[in-house]
């Protein structure tokens, strides 16, 4: 087990060594001393603490869960591959093939940090939120402040948790029914395609038992899935903000690049760009 624990120590450290700052999102400047995230960066990433990153480095704590190395493969910026050696030197089983991915390719998460005039959010074929720009955080609230399990726009939309008490004003030109019956269809084309997932399993079992809407929308005919759409979203302090919400599908991964857009000098887009030199309201919001 001590060993199993040094090998663990010793990925993290290297890894997060190498990981450039800028292609994490953070500024780099003369102050830096060396090239790679500090510690304090990669736990804001992962949503943990630093004191626990630090501990993790030294081998001194055990047992980390598969949602804390999961959190930290993908603020790495891990490949599948070396995802996979860091869960085994973490003394766990790397995910499964057959269960919906977290899994974000390096190159995704690049894109991310760098178009930082764009708010974007990767969610996984669930609807679960994995990674986002600042810009996204200042439009939508920061989702770092919500449990991981509550990053769920499905549980946004139907639960009664943090994340459906945070849920933003956003409307859609569709309408509410189509955007909600639309999410539900997506949920259903995971399960069928992720049938032996016991956390999709969960997350559609307790969502019909929480909301009779949800239970309504399960059972009628499948609805056409969630697409481009334009979108009004309320945001306290610059007002309704009207943006084209495309989304963008990972090839080979099964992940949804959802951004935010508006054209170049409109007043839209002037809010957009308010919003980014402000940094928003830091209240956690789903789309």
């Amino acid at each position: 087990m001590a060993s199993s624990r040094s090998s663990f120590a010793a990925l993290l450290r290297t890894w997060r060594d190498r990981l450039s700052p800028a292609d994490a999102g953070f500024p780099v400047t003369d102050a830096r001393r060396a090239p790679g995230l500090r510690r304090e960066e990669l736990a804001q990433l992962a949503g943990i603490s630093v004191d626990y990153v630090l501990r993790l480095e030294q081998g001194r704590a055990r047992n980390p869960s598969a949602q804390v190395v999961g959190a930290l493969a993908r603020a790495l910026q891990l490949t599948r591959a070396e995802r996979d050696r860091l869960f085994r030197g973490a003394g766990l089983l790397p995910p499964r093939d057959g269960t919906v991915g977290t899994h974000v390719p390096p190159g995704v998460q690049r894109l991310v940090a760098r178009l930082g005039d764009v708010p974007i959010g990767v969610f996984t074929a669930d609807w679960t939120l994995v990674r986002w720009n600042s810009l996204w955080s200042a439009l939508l609230g920061d989702p770092s402040v919500l449990p991981a399990a509550e990053r769920n726009l499905a549980r946004a939309l139907f639960g009664d948790g943090p994340a459906h008490a945070s849920m933003p004003l956003v409307r859609s030109e569709r309408g509410p029914d189509a955007f909600a019956a639309s999410i539900v269809a997506d949920l259903k084309e995971a399960v069928s395609q992720y049938p032996g997932d016991p956390g999709l399993d969960r997350l559609v079992r307790e969502l019909r038992e929480a909301s009779g809407a949800f239970a309504r929308y399960w059972a009628t005919e499948t609805a056409a899935g969630h697409t481009s759409e334009r979108k009004t979203v309320g945001h306290p302090e610059v007002g309704d903000v009207v943006l084209d919400c495309d989304v963008l599908i990972v090839p080979g991964a099964d992940l949804r690049m959802v951004t935010y857009t508006a054209a170049t000098g409109s007043a839209d887009a002037e809010k957009l760009d308010l919003l980014r030199v402000t940094g928003g309201r830091t209240v956690a919001r789903l789309p």
